[in-house]
């Protein structure tokens, strides 16, 4: 006997269930007009639990492209606030986004979720849809984000469409199925700080769910949370939060909105928008178009952060925690930033550990980077052949003589560890990668895409799945950006 394509899978509605109503509208996804399935992410697809022919058959496309609900699941919107660009925006929430719900894997709960499926109750100006340009991004982004070992959200699926879009000029319609354990973010407890009631009922749901080590003994989802434990609560947010943004910063990725809707209470890279991974490197530079004061630029990304847990916890004292006690918490933040930033660092110098004075010889490395706009990725993928072969190396340099400088500087630390320089090479090229989401690389995807070719995704989710092994045949991928493409930019339209 055939069964339908969702039979096998089991589906929850936690949000739904244990939440009241007033934390978000039930309502329908709203149909696209001749939707067509672009892509399938099948690492995805097979952590959810779907077969091949469940991919490939009518009832996917149906529920991927927002025609019809996900069997068993309740479609809804969740309402959030926050600030954006360091100013309280008020009520947000689900603008164009539709929770469809939760698949039980065997990694947790998996929540689904459409971007781009229509009109809700917080979509304020906006006309409820996503493009293919946007959509081919962040449909790409987390992949990379993964292959790289970065937490993140991934995505499902990609469906484009025949609807017009409008934004800076006409473009298409296009779905992506974002995937995460949840979608709760810092905005959500925002949304709540004058709220007590609520506010516990949410601790009440995230915590026991997805933080179940910060409980007592005796406590339990049934009964309101002490004091300690949200303050345990806290400092796990933080710390998660610290390491997602030491792996940023070492990586070169910008966000591009590091708003509190934006921020992941889980520590992952949530709402990929005007992001980019850098190509030449500017210790200031600003991914965003829009962003026209730099607040999210390079630099300045981790105090951002710390900025953001403060609005978190701000929102805690509405439960009559202390500031105090909640600053406490957030002094942890720059302790795991540095470590995990450190860590991070003596993988990709190809170091056994990190001595103080190291500080130095990374200032000097950044500053030389730089001083020439040298390629971000490729510097340190090649600096692990350069003691031996230094002209690749070098070759990224406009003036090579400071680069050269630094590199004797960088011999003798490495010599004064001792280990054998396979070791050292073996551990640079598995902490360095060859491969990441360079802009010029998502443009050819999107000019592909829009013409319904999908070949350029399939090649770059090829690339970025193991970002750090060198392919045959994909040398053009881990090329620097080209001339034409140092005039791209993404904005928050992207």
């Amino acid at each position: 006997m055939s069964t339908r394509p969702f039979d096998n899978l089991h589906v929850e509605n936690s949000f739904a269930d244990v939440l009241p109503a007033h934390f978000y509208t039930r309502l329908e996804t709203q149909a696209l007009t001749n939707p067509r399935l672009l892509h399938v992410n099948t690492d995805v697809a097979k952590l959810l639990g779907l077969s091949e022919s469940a991919l490939q058959s009518p009832e996917f496309l149906d529920v991927f492209s927002g025609s019809c609900p996900l069997p068993g699941g309740k479609t809804l919107a969740a309402v959030y606030s926050g600030h954006q660009f360091g100013v309280w925006a008020g009520q947000l929430g689900d603008g164009r986004a539709h929770l469809l719900g939760e698949i039980v894997t065997d990694e947790g709960p998996q929540e689904l979720q459409l971007k781009g499926s229509g009109l809700t109750p917080y979509s304020r100006m906006g006309d409820g849809r996503a493009v293919v340009r946007s959509s081919v991004r962040e449909y790409l982004a987390g992949e990379a984000m993964a292959g790289l070992g970065i937490p993140t959200t991934r995505a499902l699926s990609l469906v484009v469409a025949d609807d017009p879009v409008y934004r800076e000029t006409q473009e298409t319609a296009a779905v992506v199925a974002r995937v995460a354990p949840t979608f709760v973010r810092f905005g959500t407890f925002e949304h709540w700080a004058q709220a007590p009631e609520s506010l516990k009922l949410l601790l009440r749901y995230v915590v026991p769910r997805f933080f179940p080590q910060c409980l007592a003994a005796e406590e339990s989802a049934l009964s309101d949370l002490s004091h300690d434990t949200i303050l345990r609560f806290l400092h796990e947010v933080v710390v998660k939060s610290a390491r997602l943004m030491a792996d940023w910063q070492t990586v070169g990725f910008c966000h591009g909105v590091m708003n509190t809707d934006n921020m992941s209470i889980l520590g992952i890279t949530l709402d990929y928008g005007p992001y980019g991974f850098m190509d030449g490197f500017q210790i200031n530079h600003v991914c965003n178009h829009t962003d026209t004061h730099g607040r999210y630029a390079w630099n300045v990304q981790p105090s951002v952060m710390h900025w953001n847990l403060y609005r978190l916890a701000s929102s805690l004292t509405a439960l009559g925690l202390e500031p105090d006690e909640l600053k406490t918490q957030l002094q942890a933040y720059e302790e795991a930033f540095l470590s995990a930033y450190q860590g991070n660092l003596v993988r990709k110098f190809g170091w056994l550990s990190w001595h103080e004075q190291d500080q130095e010889l990374v200032d000097e490395w950044w500053r030389l980077l730089h001083s020439q706009s040298a390629d971000f990725t490729l510097s340190f993928r090649r600096l692990a052949s350069a003691l031996d072969q230094p002209e690749s190396f070098l070759a990224l340099f406009e003036d090579p003589a400071p680069a050269r400088e630094w590199l004797e500087q960088y011999r003798q630390r490495v010599q004064f560890e001792g280990r054998s320089q396979a070791d050292r090479v073996t551990q640079m090229l598995s902490a360095n990668p060859l491969y990441v989401l360079r802009n010029h690389l998502a443009q050819q995807a999107i000019d592909a895409a829009e013409q319904n070719d999908a070949s350029v995704i399939d090649d770059l989710m090829a690339v970025l799945r193991d970002p750090y092994t060198e392919r045959p045949g994909f040398e053009a991928y881990a090329e620097p950006a080209p001339e034409w493409a140092r005039h791209l930019e993404v904005s928050c339209s992207s």
